[in-house]
């Protein structure tokens, strides 16, 4: 039955379960590649289902301003555009907003904005949100929301938190494609307060699911989990939880021991296309001289292509060569990582020694130093600003 939720085990926090979908199963915890504009960067579908991905997101604000809604309908649905046929999540777009809040105008009726596309006019409203994702079939859609940036300020984010429960109560009682789950998605900034409010306010609606957004966007990593856990406390067990845009390992064990069971984000193969890859001992440039004359695997654990087919040292040649190959090979391999990672974590949480496992799984990462952690942060403020929203 589409929309059904089981928890099966629970370890420390920690919850091992399965969300029925109008296209199969998702098991939880659960990493979902990120297919923006359709397609996961530089992979096949064959690649992404070979990898473990049970679930992939589209990006609505990107399918509708090309290729368009109705082109997609036509073609009968996204699943069929693609040529995927396992769940497909589909954001609203928010966060787009939010990139583009130069160009935007929000008030309680929805966002309008010029197309970094073309600088026609748009507008999304809550219902426009919810009918183009029913024209995509997906099968979970998210509410529309607003996403405040990090720094602002506390009554800046209070407003953001009011119109995104009203926002989302429209986008329940919007027209849906049939079996298709809808999300809501909780804010608040780093605020524990409006987070447990946000939170509050959104677990007494009839929504299949909750993400928790407006995280991992440049604030301290305290203050993540601070609000992180103050979002989940509200939230019904009994509904899936997703943690939208964390995908580094160790982020992802951190959130699954606070009760989250989805995420996704486009770090593995943005990573990838950058020549670096997720080590047991943290982030792997490709371009370092060590991995030369390296003729074994890249992680001698590790059963992705990469990894059972190659060398280390070639795929180091084809990096410093700019060879597509060695950013394809990079993607796949950190796409499997967190498709192993999840998958041991669910094991484990099965097993009732998922703290064991994090602690055993974490011992020799290596998170990026101060330094790139502020790099981060200021692209994310240049980013906000860019005219293109797209997350590569």
């Amino acid at each position: 039955m589409s929309g059904r939720f089981d928890i099966l085990a629970e370890s420390s926090g920690a919850r091992a379960g399965v969300l029925e979908t109008a296209h199969g199963p998702i098991e939880t915890p659960a990493f979902m590649p990120v297919g923006t504009q359709g397609t996961v960067k530089g992979l096949t579908p064959a690649d992404v289902r070979s990898l473990g991905a049970q679930c992939i997101l589209g990006n609505t604000y990107h399918l509708w301003l090309r290729p368009g809604e109705d082109v997609i309908e036509r073609a009968g649905g996204l699943h069929h555009f693609i040529g995927w046929d396992r769940a497909i999540l589909t954001d609203s777009g928010g966060f787009q907003i939010l990139s583009l809040a130069h160009l935007a105008e929000i008030d309680e009726g929805g966002a309008r904005f010029q197309s970094h596309l073309d600088d026609s006019q748009r507008t999304l409203t809550p219902e426009r949100a919810m009918a183009i994702q029913a024209a995509l079939g997906s099968d979970i859609a998210m509410v529309l929301d607003v996403c405040p940036p990090h720094d602002a300020t506390l009554e800046t984010v209070r407003l953001a938190n009011e119109r995104t429960t009203r926002w989302a109560y429209r986008s329940l009682a919007a027209p849906h494609a049939a079996g298709q789950l809808v999300f809501a998605i909780v804010q608040g900034g780093v605020n524990p307060a409006l987070r447990q409010q946000s939170a509050s306010e959104l677990a007494e609606g009839a929504f299949d699911g909750f993400g928790i957004g407006g995280l991992s966007v440049g604030e301290a990593r305290a203050d993540t989990w601070t609000a992180l856990e103050a979002a989940v406390a509200p939230l019904p067990a009994s509904r899936p939880r997703y943690l939208m845009g964390v995908g580094a390992p160790d982020d992802v064990l951190g959130a699954i021991a606070r009760g989250v069971d989805m995420f996704d984000c486009v770090l593995p193969t943005r990573l990838g296309r950058n020549g670096a890859i997720f080590t047991p001992r943290g982030r792997l440039s490709l371009r370092s001289a060590s991995l030369a004359s390296m003729s074994g695997p890249l992680d001698p654990a590790c059963d992705c292509a990469a990894c059972t087919r190659f060398a280390a040292g070639y795929i180091h040649h084809l990096v410093r060569a700019g060879e597509e190959l060695g950013f394809r090979l990079a993607s796949i391999h950190n796409l499997r990582y967190l498709a192993r990672l999840v998958g041991q974590a669910r094991e484990a949480i099965i097993a009732g020694r998922f703290v064991e496992f994090a602690a055993t799984a974490l011992a020799g990462w290596q998170r990026p130093d101060d330094a790139a952690a502020q790099r981060n942060r200021e692209r994310y403020a240049r980013d906000r600003g860019r005219t293109s929203p797209e997350p590569t």
